[in-house]
């Protein structure tokens, strides 16, 4: 087994294990008995057809989300906006299908839809690969800040334009049932946004390591100063990576407005992008990774709300779980980092001598 892929494999099961130990810790502080705790979260998400499904639904938005990260990420620049790229998603979502119910099929309004998110999104996104382009600004900074402007703004059209009709509540009206995206298991909440995703992964590890342009970006990755003198035009790559990843984010939105909503509601899966960064490093930025880490945490929000439902601890013990669990990978991280850059001193060593 390769060094790099045994430490990883090493890191993030210590990273899960030690994230489910403090996770236990606090249930003894709160007086609940850990091991009875984690026996309903891990029978409660297999007790059914409906239940098991819904670990898919919930994993949708995750892997959009990871994805978003982990693809700029391989340039080497940080996307913590993907919260907000998302909120502009899904707005796009729901304004695109109420206009469109009226007047086209509902398979063409999907269509239009889909292709609508993508462009609105990447462009949200490609917003703050051009102010890194052109004027080397801190892309983390800008945006995590454009995530509060995107989120100002949807809230916004749900208390005016996009407001449902009795003016009562920030949401929209309901989307007609015809553009909703289609079940794949009948009864079941599991929609064709599952199969979009998985599609999403595989697409971007087709493009990320089988495509020019895929070289590309990871050359500049590694080292843009080297991409640029061997004529990589870096700073047009990064306009597009913001493209692509503010995209898949607004993919995220798509699906849950179309594909478990059914509308816009103000204040709607608030952790997603933050979710979405700890997938991404928990895979590695691996978009087949991505795919597994996405299912694990979904089992764990689905199990987590079933938990408190059955034995009265607080569903946010598994958001606390998850919070232990990011923590870890991201110190695992780290540690994966040094313990290569002291495989690679070391092979100099032995180039020299």
């Amino acid at each position: 087994m390769p060094a790099k892929l045994r430490d990883l494999l090493i890191t993030n099961i210590l990273a899960i294990v030690l994230g489910i130990v403090f996770s236990g810790l606090m249930l003894l502080f709160l007086g609940k008995n850990p091991l009875n705790a984690y026996g309903v979260l891990i029978t409660s998400v297999v007790r059914d057809g409906y239940t098991f499904a819904d670990i898919f639904v919930k994993a949708t938005p995750l892997m959009f989300t990871a994805l978003a990260f982990a693809f700029t990420f391989k340039a080497n620049l940080f996307n913590i906006g993907a919260q907000g790229q998302f909120y502009i998603g899904a707005v796009i979502a729901a304004a695109s299908s109420l206009f469109f119910q009226n007047l086209l099929p509902g398979w063409l309004v999907l269509i239009v839809t889909f292709l609508l998110t993508i462009a609105g999104s990447g462009i949200w996104g490609a917003f703050v690969g051009f102010v890194k382009a052109r004027y080397n600004s801190n892309e983390f900074l800008v945006s995590m800040m454009s995530t509060y402007v995107a989120l100002a703004i949807m809230n916004y059209l749900l208390r005016t334009f996009l407001m449902e009709g009795k003016g009562e509540y920030p949401q929209t009206d309901a989307l007609a049932a015809f553009v909703w995206l289609p079940r794949i298991i009948p009864g079941t909440r599991l929609h064709l946004g599952f199969v979009l995703a998985v599609l999403a992964c595989l697409g971007v590890w087709v493009l990320l390591y089988k495509t020019p342009l895929g070289y590309r970006i990871r050359a500049v990755g590694y080292n843009a100063g080297a991409a640029e003198m061997s004529g990589i035009n870096g700073k047009r790559l990064y306009i597009l990576a913001f493209f692509i990843s503010g995209a898949l984010a607004g993919l995220a939105g798509f699906t849950e407005v179309n594909g478990v909503q059914h509308m816009l509601v103000q204040g709607f899966n608030t952790d997603i992008g933050a979710a979405g960064i700890g997938i991404a490093i928990l895979a590695n930025g691996n978009p087949i990774g991505i795919i597994f880490a996405s299912i694990l945490f979904g089992a764990l929000k689905v199990g987590g709300t079933i938990m408190g439902q059955m034995s009265g601890i607080p569903s946010s013990i598994i958001e606390l779980m998850q919070g232990f669990v990011m923590v870890f990978v991201i110190i695992a991280y780290f540690i994966r980092a040094r313990l290569e850059n002291s495989r690679e001193k070391r092979k100099l060593q032995k180039a020299v001598v």
